[in-house]
């Protein structure tokens, strides 16, 4: 009895090594249980407003043990500078509450995941060196941050009134769906739903079933497989393989990093929806885009959204004199996106690529947008070609998102560049034949019209209870038999 109390105790607590995260058994159990409790307070909504909260603290406890209180202290800021900044009259006194949050916020993310950065580039370039400090980050940062930032600048540009209930905003900061890796929900889209305390309805919780299921299979089946029996052995070695298998695992890298962190944006909205909460979708068939701004449009939505009205519109946006300012300020917001991913230049490289892309396009275009009826007219030959290329340019990108170093970008070209070998395909095949499989069915599924999906979710939700039941038991045990023995987090989790 005690060795499993004792047990029960160590899965309960924190443990670095084994956080809650929606992929493991433990949160099936938890979130079970306490998707019990949320049914029988349904008549009781403040309570059920406090036990999600505790629910969501504990799971954020449990992948940051006391940074837990960093939390917690940001919604008490976030509380009281949003009711100061309502009553504010003085233009100079709204600005300066506003710059206030900003600054607390940044200060954050400056410290918790750039310090040591700022450390080490100093220690490159000068004679008297600096230890590194033994800093953790903090699991979700970079979104819970975002989220306050984007609710205090709201309040100021009247886009919406401070919220004067602090439970009423706690929840929304401490929602533990999108917690640790998004959606960037906004307070704007979240707030008025928990002023509604709504119930999920049956529509809601077929749904959210079915992009849970959705984000379990794009988690475990496609990008953890390929991950760790593929993709992996590729990067962290780039000089032992040929140019073909270092394209190979380029292109698998990409369809590994959109199955999982789409799938994770499928789960937390699929979580949300059986809580009552609609949150908008994440991603939109990314690799159908035609051009890079068509990308940026699909891929990370809620990311992508709130860099252009947060950044690059108070930067200016395109509305400026000339058009050599209004790229810039594209390229800074690119530059600043990839270097809120994490404290590595290879990522500020990586945004700064998309950015010269997205310049480019607009260059090329003349930023003229082409209207619904004129895409509809473009020959498939050149939606396929366009589609190519963009794919092509995402894909080397990542390339930069997922090295180690500009040595391992330096040995994958000249690989692919000079010793590609292309007829190594067939053997290629025969060897990871489960690989080209999972990457095979990964971006079939991602191709496919958006109608036979919605049509699957239709019919999935008109089938009766217990047939929705054994669908999700199957699935699971699928998930079971293929997930590897170790747990592989969610790729976003660390920014």
């Amino acid at each position: 009895m005690q060795q499993i109390l004792q047990n029960l105790q160590s899965q309960l607590l924190y443990d670095p090594a084994s956080p809650l995260l929606f992929n493991t058994g433990l949160f099936l159990l938890l979130f079970t249980a306490f998707l019990a409790v949320y049914q029988l307070l349904r008549g009781f909504p403040r309570v059920k407003m406090i036990a999600v909260i505790l629910f969501s603290l504990y799971f954020y406890y449990k992948s940051s043990a006391e940074c837990c209180f960093i939390l917690l202290g940001v919604c008490v800021s976030d509380y009281i500078l949003g009711l100061l900044l309502g009553k504010a009259r003085p233009d100079w006194l709204r600005r300066a509450i506003v710059a206030l949050n900003v600054i607390m916020n940044v200060g954050m993310l400056v410290y918790f995941k750039y310090f040591n950065l700022i450390i080490d580039t100093f220690n490159n370039f000068s004679t008297r060196q600096f230890d590194a400090l033994d800093i953790i980050l903090p699991a979700g940062i970079s979104f819970f941050t975002f989220r306050s930032i984007s609710y205090i600048v709201d309040i100021y540009r009247r886009q919406i009134e401070p919220c004067r209930n602090f439970l009423d905003y706690t929840f929304f900061l401490t929602f533990f769906p999108p917690l640790l890796a998004g959606p960037v929900v906004r307070a704007k889209d979240m707030l008025p739903q928990i002023a509604e305390r709504p119930h999920p309805s049956p529509t809601m919780v077929s749904a959210g079933f079915f992009l849970i299921i959705c984000g379990l299979v794009k988690k475990v089946v496609v990008a953890d497989y390929i991950s760790g029996n593929f993709v992996d052995r590729i990067f962290d070695n780039p000089s032992l393989y040929t140019g073909f298998e270092n394209l190979m695992g380029v292109y698998g890298f990409t369809l590994q990093l959109y199955c999982d962190f789409s799938g994770y944006s499928d789960m937390a909205i699929g979580i949300a929806l059986l809580l009552g909460f609609s949150f908008k979708d994440n991603f939109n068939a990314p690799f159908k885009s035609q051009s890079p701004q068509e990308f940026w449009h699909r891929w990370h939505i809620s990311l992508s959204t709130w860099l252009r009205d947060y950044l690059y519109i108070p930067m200016g946006g395109s509305r400026t004199r000339t058009r050599s300012r209004a790229h810039l300020n594209l390229f800074n917001t690119m530059l600043l996106g990839g270097l809120w991913h994490g404290a590595s230049w290879m990522y500020l490289i990586w945004g700064g690529w998309n950015g010269l892309l997205l310049v480019g396009h607009k260059v090329i275009t003349g930023g003229k947008k082409k209207s619904e009826a004129e895409k509809k007219k473009t020959p498939w030959w050149r939606v396929a070609f366009n589609v190519f290329i963009t794919f092509n340019l995402m894909a080397l990108g990542f390339m930069f998102f997922r090295s180690e170093s500009m040595e391992k970008v330096g040995e994958m070209t000249h690989a692919i560049i000079y010793n590609f070998h292309p007829s190594i395909a067939r053997q290629w095949v025969a060897g990871y034949a489960m690989i080209v499989v999972a990457i095979a069915a990964g971006f079939l599924f991602h191709f496919m019209p958006k109608s036979w999906t919605t049509a699957a979710q239709d019919n999935f939700g008109s089938m009766p209870m217990w047939i929705q039941a054994i669908i999700v038991a199957v699935v699971l045990f699928i998930i079971i038999q293929s997930r590897s023995s170790d747990l592989v987090p969610f790729i976003y989790l660390k920014y």
